[in-house]
């Protein structure tokens, strides 16, 4: 009995943690100036899917746990309305998380926040945005009519939030 409940746990576990073979696909980089984000599809933290919107003038991808952990801190402490009046959608890559851990601890987290938060949660998608230069920084990216017109790497909410002001 202890044997079946040992291999039960240890396939379960398996099953819940482990990476798909399809996650280890890499896709060409989409954050590059001049390039659009019109094709940018995500759900949000409540399953709903989203888009970036045609009046977004600015982008803000996280793909560190304490770069999003520091964001959705900030973003609370703000109006609910703080993203739309500034024009900026919110990013948060949780990919890196195993499936089992997002599926029970993440994502029910983040609904608890009032801002949107588009949520990318497969290593696929991610990699098409994520890179070696980014992973650790504050991704701002300036957009005009769902096209790249810059791009910010920044290393704290402070920076972020005069950002976001200008």
């Amino acid at each position: 009995m202890k044997k079946t409940f040992t291999l039960l746990f240890t396939l379960l576990l398996l099953i819940g943690c482990g990476s798909n073979a399809a996650d280890k696909g890499v896709k060409e980089t989409k954050l590059v100036v001049n390039k659009s984000l019109a094709d940018l599809k995500l759900n949000d933290q409540n399953g709903q899917p989203q888009t970036i919107n045609a009046d977004t003038k600015k982008v803000v991808f996280v793909f560190s746990k304490e770069n999003g952990h520091a964001c959705n801190d900030f973003f609370a402490s703000k109006e609910a309305t703080y993203l739309k009046e500034n024009k900026t959608q919110f990013v948060a890559d949780v990919s890196a998380a195993p499936s089992l851990i997002r599926s029970m601890f993440i994502i029910p987290g983040l609904k608890d926040f009032n801002h949107t938060i588009l949520v990318i949660d497969n290593k696929i998608a991610s990699s098409s945005y994520k890179t070696q230069e980014n992973s650790e920084k504050i991704v701002l990216v300036l957009v005009e009519n769902q096209t790249i017109t810059e791009i910010k790497y920044i290393s704290d909410v402070q920076t972020l939030e005069k950002e976001l002001k200008l």
